[in-house]
């Protein structure tokens, strides 16, 4: 299991280095089409560098499954209700391939603060 101390970075350098050690682009063994990834955890997600003007602009959507149950969230209401752990997962799933692998590279994505 990879450990990458998140402590005084910024969101999408910790995010990108994430994405890369799930999809195993950091070993020699790697496939595009088979998981050869590894486990990765983070800690100390709640110290990650960013600013009140790059959390104003981060915006992600949620469906509620309804006729108008868009919903576009800012980055703020995320950190206030969820924490910045959910910031963090949020930035590495857009980061990594949207095919059936995302989801078992997701699963081995362990965030504490």
């Amino acid at each position: 299991m990879k450990t990458i101390d998140a402590a005084g970075k910024s969101l999408g350098r910790v995010a990108t280095e994430i994405a890369m050690s799930l999809m195993g682009k950091t070993s020699a063994k790697f496939q595009r089409h088979v998981y050869s990834g590894f486990p990765v955890k983070v800690v100390n997600a709640s110290k990650i560098r960013i600013t009140n003007k790059k959390l104003e602009e981060i915006t992600h959507k949620r469906y509620s499954g309804y006729r108008g149950g868009l919903r576009i969230l800012k980055g703020t209401e995320t950190a206030e209700k969820k924490g910045m752990k959910e910031l963090v997962k949020l930035a590495v799933f857009q980061m990594l391939p949207g095919n059936k692998l995302r989801r078992e590279m997701m699963k081995n994505l362990k965030i504490e603060d």
